[in-house]
């Protein structure tokens, strides 16, 4: 793989989930997912065998993992083991967070790739 340099906020977005986007950027063996969530926005449950740490950039968003609800702001971060079942919404200004997966998550490029 070659290096990279880019600008997330000019990189292309796909849809994760009404009123959420992201915009990847993919190494060889983890990636950036920069999340933009629309105000009230929120990410259905789910799991995945990827291991994910997230930096809050802007606004608050909340993780609910085993039924707890984590309410995060910019500058709080967090590491999800893959597997672990988890679910997010936002506050009523949006957030705007960092995810960074490990491995790369193909189904994620897939989706990018396919929304062009």
């Amino acid at each position: 793989m070659e290096p990279q340099f880019v600008r997330l906020d000019a990189v292309r977005a796909f849809e994760l989930a009404a009123g959420v986007s992201g915009r990847p950027l993919f190494g060889a063996g983890a990636m950036l997912n920069l999340i933009r969530f629309e105000p009230g926005a929120t990410v259905p449950l789910h799991s995945h065998p990827h291991e994910q740490l997230g930096l809050v950039l802007e606004g608050m968003q909340a993780l609910v993992v085993a039924g707890v609800v984590h309410e995060l702001e910019p500058f709080d971060a967090y590491v999800l083991p893959g597997g672990i079942e988890h679910s997010a919404y936002c506050g009523p200004d949006g957030a705007l967070v960092l995810d960074v997966f490990a491995p790369v998550r193909d189904d994620y490029r897939e989706r990018w790739e396919q929304a062009s």
